[in-house]
């Protein structure tokens, strides 16, 4: 059940644009505000764990709220900028309060990182820090003036092939420094 539950969200968060597109005109923006808000409390319990948690929930939920309040479905189009917003927030403060969460994420991998690779660490989390900039200002023009076919292309396709490629460049540049590529 855990693993289902921390897939939901994710899972969510790549339909969501097309729910949007697709739902706007036939679920109102209350029932939206229901389901999004629901999912987030799911998943509250794993997150208040983490560090930031508490901020991210509260933050998703206050949303849900006035999504739920407002009853107007434009809102719904701001709920990528949120998320860009969020992992901002928890990847630049890893950046102040450390480690940063990169170096967290390979730990996972690498408990025993070697000392040589927490500068990188701390580089990619720096150029992720950009992305969310780059992702939250781009939803948020697309929210505020494209019509809603632009605003889901982009948060449903066209930020996800973006951020494989820095997924894919990082793995590459990480192979090709260790000497393995």
């Amino acid at each position: 059940m855990r693993r289902l539950t921390s897939l939901l969200l994710p899972a969510i968060g790549l339909l969501y644009p097309f729910v949007v597109y697709f739902g706007m005109d036939k679920v109102s923006p209350p029932v939206f505000a229901l389901v999004l808000g629901s999912i987030w409390l799911i998943r509250a319990p794993a997150l208040l764990r983490e560090p930031g948690g508490r901020w991210m929930v509260g933050a998703a939920l206050t949303y849900c709220a006035l999504l739920a309040v407002s009853g107007e479905s434009f809102m719904l189009r701001w709920y990528p900028t949120l998320i860009s917003l969020l992992l901002l927030c928890a990847f630049g403060l890893s950046l102040i309060y450390g480690p940063p969460l990169v170096e967290r994420i390979a730990r996972v991998r690498e408990p025993d990182l070697p000392d040589a690779a927490i500068p990188y660490t701390r580089k990619v989390t720096w150029v992720w820090v950009g992305f969310f900039i780059f992702n939250g200002v781009v939803s948020a023009v697309l929210t505020l003036w494209a019509p809603l076919a632009w605003w889901t292309l982009y948060n449903g396709l066209l930020v996800y092939f973006i951020m494989g490629v820095l997924f894919g460049g990082e793995w590459l540049l990480r192979r090709r420094l260790r000497g393995t590529a």
